[in-house]
């Protein structure tokens, strides 16, 4: 059964004062005040799918998470229509996807996943079909880095790097204050020359996805541990004090830096983003080797300059960088 983490929207209720300022932002992401014009949000992941109602500020409401299926492609339609369906109950007037795929910028057809069993998908078309609302759908990473710099720790700058390190690695970029929509698979350049072999469908070797993801964290544990030990394994014994798992993040921290010195040098970010399941998990112990590696490898001033930070909308990033994208639906611009 879908779990939801909150109530269905009623009146609307009272805002946290506490909750608003701890936040940080201006609007007061993550209440349950939803202004009336709202989209659906789904962000798509290795392991879940979040939905969630959401307003152009951020705030998001009420929300739905489920498994993600991995047996098939009409198994993962079955899963996210049933997620839609119970979603358009609360009166929204649009969907945006954000979804772990390469997307055709000329067809809006998503070519092939690397977590997930899905090919030539033309998921917008579908969904507009099926539910008769405007749809917009982006890559997971792309999303993820609009939604942090529209309301999130990147607001303001024009130039920006997100990365969210989940299941896989995704990312997107911000440049002169517009989503870069190519393709920009960031977690998919090479760290590790002939290094260990990447995940899922990518059949390269040495991607940061193959060292400084989720799964990568995984395969750590269970070295360290056996069968049945995860990341969140890892994570927990390493801020305990375990030698072990704190070199063993450390060495993801250090991999994780070298990508975003390159990527400095390639995008001249004011700033950089890093989140995702993992990523924000791990961050007390990635962000020092991280930030380390990138000054060492950037360029002249990135090397003195250059900002690493947590990301800010935690794992609702890529639900309101979604919802961000059914908003250009709605309006027109998808």
């Amino acid at each position: 059964m879908p779990r939801q983490r909150d109530p269905p929207l009623g009146p609307a209720a009272p805002i946290d004062p506490v909750r608003l300022v701890l936040s940080g932002h201006e609007a007061g992401y993550g209440s349950r005040v939803v202004p009336p014009d709202l989209v659906i949000g789904v962000d798509v992941g290795g392991t879940k799918i979040l939905g969630g109602v959401a307003s152009r500020d951020g705030t998001v409401g009420r929300t739905v998470e489920v498994p993600t299926p991995t047996e098939g492609q009409s198994a993962f339609l079955r899963e996210l229509d049933g997620v839609l369906e119970d979603l358009l109950s609360d009166g929204a007037a649009a969907i945006g996807v954000g979804v772990p795929m390469n997307l055709d910028r000329r067809t809006g057809v998503g070519l092939g996943a690397v977590n997930l069993p899905l090919r030539s998908l033309d998921l917008a078309a579908r969904l507009r079909s099926r539910f008769g609302v405007p749809v917009g759908v982006e890559n997971d990473g792309n999303a993820i880095a609009l939604a942090e710099w529209r309301v999130g720790a990147g607001k303001g700058v024009g130039d920006l790097v997100a990365l969210a390190l989940g299941t896989g690695v995704g990312g997107g970029v911000i440049l002169d204050g517009s989503l870069y929509r190519g393709w920009a698979e960031l977690g998919h350049v090479v760290v590790v020359a002939d290094g260990p072999r990447c995940q899922g469908n990518c059949h390269g070797h040495g991607h940061l996805e193959a060292v400084a993801s989720g799964e990568a964290a995984e395969r750590v544990a269970i070295e360290l541990w056996g069968a049945g030990a995860d990341s969140h394994r890892l994570v927990r014994e390493a801020l305990a004090g375990h030698e072990a798992a704190r070199e063993a993040l450390g060495r993801i921290g250090h991999y994780l830096g070298l990508a975003i010195g390159s990527f400095v040098n390639v995008f001249a970010p004011e700033l950089v983003v890093v989140g995702g399941g993992f990523g924000t998990a791990a961050w007390e112990l990635l962000s020092e080797p991280a930030l380390a590696a990138a000054r060492r490898e950037a360029l002249h001033p990135a090397d003195d300059e250059l900002r690493i930070v947590e990301a800010a909308l935690g794992d609702d990033a890529g639900l309101v960088g979604a919802a961000l994208v059914g908003f250009e639906a709605l309006d027109g611009i998808r």
